[in-house]
């Protein structure tokens, strides 16, 4: 792959951290699964299905002997972008005793899960926070209590997809910078990363959903900025097209936190392997 393929189309890395099992959801193997016993798995996510990862895990789960209308029932919750919604789909899952809940997403859906549960196994997709720092686990090899799941280190990559942005572009000075709420533990570490790479950054928060993303492109246009950086988050994610549109018309330099955007036309992205993140939450 050329230097131009990688900077100006897509780059996945692997930043994924697995924290190890807890006695409490020690996974049965596929050979070893009770005679008749239907498994079911609660999956709360921020938004709606339909995402690769979505597919991976279930193909990962199918894999590991574990098939839809046969041994397994999923019991998909989505919040369709409205976090206050989490709490409520979380106990919703409680109710229907569901044998382990897997969280997806912002820290928004491990604080509703765990908040649902002190018993019922969890399993988190750790998007976009650290859930050591945040004390829902006391480690990667041991993370104690009833969770365990995937670590996505999304964090770090934010400081490259900046450096990224300013080898493309190197006479960028001015950058603005799109986050909300669900993305600003991200905007913090972008925040770190401007200085030394004498970048000045143009925060723009958008709140109180749905979101007016052209009124943002424009704010962008009126303070100067030279390109672009879009934080990830579920209402972003939801928008993608509409951004990516956005971002085209405005024929300012994007770079997003998201790989879905590059495929769907987007400039440049660079995001750990979601594919990959979802098998493993799967096994």
């Amino acid at each position: 792959m050329s230097k131009k393929d990688i900077t100006m189309r897509l780059y996945p890395v692997g930043l994924i951290a697995t924290l190890a099992l807890a006695v409490l959801v020690a996974p049965l193997s596929a050979n070893a699964q009770p005679p008749g016993k239907v498994f079911r798995v609660g999956v709360l996510l921020p938004i709606s299905l339909g995402s690769r990862s979505f597919q991976a895990f279930k193909q990962r789960l199918q894999e590991l002997g574990y098939v839809e209308g046969q041994n397994l029932v999923l019991e998909v919750r989505g919040a369709e972008g409205k976090l206050e919604r989490l709490p409520g789909l979380a106990a919703e899952l409680v109710r229907l005793n569901v044998d382990v809940i897997v969280a997806t997403g912002p820290e928004a859906t491990l604080r509703a899960a765990r908040g649902a549960t002190e018993t019922i196994p969890i399993v988190m997709r750790a998007r976009d926070y650290d859930p050591m720092a945040l004390g829902y686990v006391a480690g990667l090899a041991r993370p104690g209590g009833n969770i365990t799941g995937v670590v996505e280190q999304r964090l770090e990559v934010t400081a490259k997809q900046l450096e990224m942005l300013k080898e493309a572009l190197p006479t960028v000075t001015r950058v603005a910078v799109l986050w909300d709420d669900a993305s600003a533990d991200r905007r913090r570490a972008v925040e770190a990363a401007a200085r030394p790479l004498g970048v000045q950054l143009q925060p723009l928060e958008l709140r109180h959903p749905p979101y007016e993303f052209a009124g943002t492109f424009a704010a962008a246009a009126q303070g100067q900025a030279e390109a672009l950086l879009v934080l990830n988050s579920p209402l972003f994610f939801m928008q993608s097209a509409h951004i990516v549109d956005l971002a085209a018309r405005s024929r300012l330099p994007t770079m997003f936190g998201a790989s879905d955007s590059a495929r769907a036309g987007g400039l440049m992205a660079y995001d750990v392997s979601t594919v990959d993140s979802g098998r493993r939450t799967a096994t």
